[in-house]
């Protein structure tokens, strides 16, 4: 379940078990690298890891999990394993998520706020071309989860 890139980057990692923590700890990273604290509504988390010298993150959950991101009118699915290389207003190389698009699945690449515009949060795929941006208040804890 543990993939080859996690391990590479597990030495030096902040690593925390849990639920509880592991939402805990997801949601003070998206607040610490400026996105909306709301990206993760992950469920039975096992483990989220964060190594920040590599900027690599990655949170592993029970099993795969569907959420629909109501403000955005969007259903979001997480693998098991999600990962991502993360910076400020930004996280890229994402792995583990994907966005229906009409009646597809697109893999998300990339997420992230630009300086210009920090109301809006977009969302890629480099390989489709395809990007959505959305207001960034439609990804916070508060919408989420209402």
């Amino acid at each position: 379940m543990v993939s080859e890139e996690i391990e590479k980057h597990r030495e030096g990692a902040e690593v925390y078990a849990g639920d509880d923590i592991g939402r805990e700890k997801s949601v003070e990273l998206l607040d610490e690298i400026e996105l909306p604290n709301g990206l993760l509504p992950l469920k039975d988390i096992l483990e989220v890891g964060y190594n920040r010298s590599t900027g690599f993150v990655w949170l592993i959950q029970k099993n795969q999990a569907e959420h629909k991101f109501k403000a955005a009118n969007r259903l979001v699915w997480y693998n098991k394993v999600v990962t991502a290389f993360v910076e400020k207003r930004k996280m890229r190389k994402v792995t583990g998520v994907k966005a229906k698009e009409l009646l597809i699945w697109v893999s998300i690449e990339d997420i992230y706020v630009e300086e210009k515009d920090l109301g809006t949060v977009t969302f890629s795929n480099s390989l489709t071309g395809i990007s959505r941006s959305f207001p960034t208040s439609a990804f916070q804890l508060e919408e989420v989860y209402k």
